[in-house]
């Protein structure tokens, strides 16, 4: 079976403030060197149109959220059909911003993800818990994630979904899971990919792991074995990004 090829990403969330600043950060995704790694962005919805015609040849541009039926009366949202008429291919959903912020369910989640894989585009579909889950240890915190992928897992197809892992204490707050408790954590979702979809799907699907991964932490996260990538926040509006994307190609 072909090794999982790594793929990284970089949430630029809300930021920046400025069209004026987009021309830097998008150089410092262009400078990453893409021969051994997927790599995505994902850009303010206002910034995706530029950023698309910006972004160098093989830099993915992958919206940070979209709803759930398609064009119409649904204001404030974003149709997949607009997404494919821009080119794009990609789609992240389900960040812990989105759900803690915006109430989006594990039900809105499952029909969004259903929705975005029958228009044919990719999906990076994130899941993760709290600090209270990861205090009480390892079957809380699974308990979390199980949850979160149990009505999606159906749709856990490794050619069109990527799973991210982000420990929601670990996200801006400088604080990372340690090497150890990330390629844990990716263990026993696998695990549970294994008895509750398939074996080669767990073989398969990418884990990427999102939090507050950056150029320090990269090369021990990355020699992580059920460690395939990161979905990078702060980082990645920084120039440090190539080298997380530089770390993990070599370690993989």
């Amino acid at each position: 079976m072909a090794a999982r090829k790594p793929i990284v990403g970089g949430n630029w969330k809300c930021n920046p403030d400025s069209m004026s600043k987009l021309d830097d950060l998008i150089k410092n995704i262009n400078e990453c060197d893409v021969a051994k790694c997927d790599v995505y962005v994902c850009p303010s919805l206002l910034h995706v149109t530029y950023v698309k015609e910006k972004a160098k040849e093989g830099v993915m541009v992958c919206p940070q959220n979209c709803n759930f039926k398609g064009c119409g009366a649904f204001t404030g949202e974003m149709a997949v059909e607009q997404m494919k008429d821009l080119g794009i291919e990609w789609v992240l959903i389900g960040h812990s911003e989105r759900r803690e912020y915006f109430q989006e369910s594990d039900e809105l989640l499952a029909t969004k993800l259903k929705y975005i894989l029958e228009a044919g585009l990719k999906c990076v579909f994130c899941i993760g818990e709290k600090l209270p889950e990861r205090e009480k240890g390892l079957e809380a915190t699974m308990a979390v994630c199980i949850q979160q992928m149990e009505q999606v897992k159906g749709l856990l197809d490794p050619t069109k979904v990527v799973i991210a892992y982000e420990p929601v204490w670990a996200i801006g707050t400088g604080v990372t899971a340690t090497a150890e408790q990330a390629q844990e954590t990716h263990a026993e979702i696998r695990k549970w990919i294994a008895a509750n979809v398939s074996a080669d799907c767990a073989a398969q699907i990418r884990i990427q792991y999102g939090g507050s991964a950056n150029a320090k932490n990269a090369p021990e996260l990355s020699a992580c074995p059920d460690i395939d990538g990161f979905l990078v926040g702060g980082a990645s509006l920084k120039p440090e990004f190539k080298e997380i994307v530089a770390a993990i190609s070599a370690a993989k």
